[in-house]
């Protein structure tokens, strides 16, 4: 079912791609449920991108409820090999302003409520997770930003710090976010990072600076006002970004690891697999259990 190259995952704020051309709209099912929305599936700069609104058209999702492992697992069913995120931010730092954007290349877990693998249920895998942004991808959203986005200040690395929400977080909270020495706050980006690794799907955070949070002692405490009229002035920006790098993605194979993460990470023996483990991850790891001796030598 290959149908898209290029998944993009739209966060508050970026719930469309005016650009996109020759649109289809897909829903899917996956053995994790429903996706957050239908994609559209459309052209952009000469490829086949799938677009998903994270939080379903109209924002229906709060944080803990959108499907993650059914989002990334369509994305890897149409045949994605790539995905760029865009995610609005608060920011720990002094330095990283409201409109800046920020290309974050670690992530720091703070959620409790939710499923952050495919595996489990018959079958372990342990994923190596230390660098969790594709460096590749980062580079071509980072060299797009600074080549397209004239006046606007880009930020390459930092931590996500990746919270459960919906609630803001507190002062205090805030404060010892800022002494681990964490850059940006958000409440989506682990679990589609971990999902991607995963699903041998390269991943890469645009990250959209939309307030200081609540530590900054020049800023009254972060209101959704606040956030919603910094995320209408990003989308545009957001928008001119994914469609200039999607252009430079086109016609270049992967050279990161990315695409083989699970070669050496599935620990159960192939020949205990049940069948329906391996109907359920069929996706992700049809050509482990189908082809071992090619892939696991």
């Amino acid at each position: 079912m290959a149908v898209a190259e290029i998944g993009i995952i739209g966060g508050s704020g970026l719930y469309q791609m005016e650009a996109l051309t020759d649109i289809e709209e897909l829903r899917l099912e996956t053995p994790f449920g429903k996706p957050s929305d239908a994609f559209f599936v459309g052209t952009l700069a000469g490829l086949r991108v799938a677009f998903l609104p994270r939080h379903g058209r109209g924002h229906k999702l709060l944080p803990t409820e959108i499907p993650f492992r059914a989002n990334i697992y369509a994305m890897k069913m149409l045949g994605v090999e790539r995905i760029i995120s865009a995610s609005a931010v608060g920011s720990l730092r002094e330095g990283l302003k409201p409109m800046d954007i920020v290309f974050p290349d670690q992530f720091f877990d703070r959620t409790r409520a939710r499923v952050s693998t495919f595996f489990g249920d018959g079958i372990a895998a342990h994923i190596t997770f230390s660098d969790p942004i594709c460096r590749d991808l980062c580079d071509t959203l980072e060299t797009t930003a600074r080549a397209e986005l004239a006046g606007i200040d880009i930020h390459r690395g930092g931590t996500y710090l990746c919270m459960e929400g919906p609630a803001f977080s507190t002062k205090a909270e805030s404060e010892v976010y800022r002494s681990w020495g964490m850059s940006v706050i958000g409440m989506t980006n682990l679990q589609e990072a971990k999902l991607a690794r995963e699903a041998e799907i390269c991943y890469a955070t645009m990250a959209l600076v939309t307030d200081y949070d609540c530590w900054h002692p020049g800023h009254d405490s972060v209101t959704i006002e606040m956030v919603i009229e910094c995320l209408t002035r990003n989308s545009a920006n957001a928008q001119k970004l994914i469609a200039g790098a999607v252009a430079r993605l086109a016609g270049r194979d992967r050279s990161c690891k990315c695409g083989h993460a699970l070669r050496h990470a599935i620990i159960t023996s192939f020949d205990t697999i049940t069948p329906e483990a391996r109907e359920r991850l069929k996706a992700i790891i049809e050509k482990y259990v189908n082809h071992d001796q090619e892939y696991m030598a």
